[in-house]
């Protein structure tokens, strides 16, 4: 078995490698750097997802896949005020959130389709609600959730296609003050796992009744009436 992982090298993308590579899965990370993540069964890939040419090079020489999970967003640009925006940001924004996405999908679905495989790609919250700010951010994640029911519809019954919304997720090990946790309905912040369980049960055989959708994970926070 065999997985693909974009934004491999952070928070949630390590996770969810970590998760594939502990069920025993093959798996290639792409993502600008390499991160920490060290196993006899993970091949790192140097890949700029804003450039079709760095994507086409990176997964050339996969002959297979089961999976493919793209969690990786371009977040230097995302929370830029308005005012300093350009349209360069705009574009950088959309290219990697969202693009890279179409690209791949277009790349290996063959290979997909021939292990009657699984998509998931990552989108946000921020889709549903936004902080000021945030345009490329909001708007790339939010064609997350439309791209996925169009391939969904365009690749069954072969492939199965998903979206995953995390809210507000942080490292187990980074210290957050207790109001932060008790806003949440669940009583706590999420975690990398939180993200990478969902990733993996979209993508095993108990899952096989469900594409095209988008699952919120954030702890009840889009279901919060807050008024100041």
């Amino acid at each position: 078995m065999e997985a693909l992982v974009t934004g491999a090298s952070g928070l949630i993308g390590t996770e969810i490698c970590r998760k594939y590579l502990s069920a025993g899965f093959k798996v290639y990370g792409l993502d600008k750097t390499a991160g920490k993540l060290k196993d006899p069964n993970y091949s790192f890939i140097k890949c700029n997802l804003a450039q079709e040419s760095s994507i086409r090079r990176s997964v050339k020489s996969i002959k297979s896949l089961n999976v493919v999970v793209c969690t990786a967003a371009e977040m230097d640009i995302s929370f830029k005020p308005f005012k300093n925006m350009t349209v360069k940001d705009w574009n950088l924004g959309l290219a990697v959130n969202l693009s890279s996405i179409f690209i791949l999908g277009k790349l290996l679905f063959p290979l997909l389709k021939s292990s009657r495989g699984s998509f998931v790609s990552i989108a946000s919250t921020r889709h549903l609600m936004s902080e000021p700010g945030g345009f490329a951010y909001s708007a790339s994640k939010g064609g997350i959730i439309a791209l996925t029911h169009a391939m969904a519809m365009t690749w069954g019954p072969e492939v199965r296609v998903n979206c995953i919304s995390p809210g507000w997720i942080v490292s187990p090990d980074e210290k957050r003050k207790p109001k932060d946790h008790k806003q949440h309905p669940v009583g706590r912040i999420g975690y990398p796992t939180d993200i990478s369980e969902m990733t993996f049960y979209l993508t095993s055989a108990k899952a096989g009744f469900i594409t095209g959708q988008d699952f919120i994970v954030d702890g009840g926070m889009t279901r919060k009436m807050i008024y100041e």
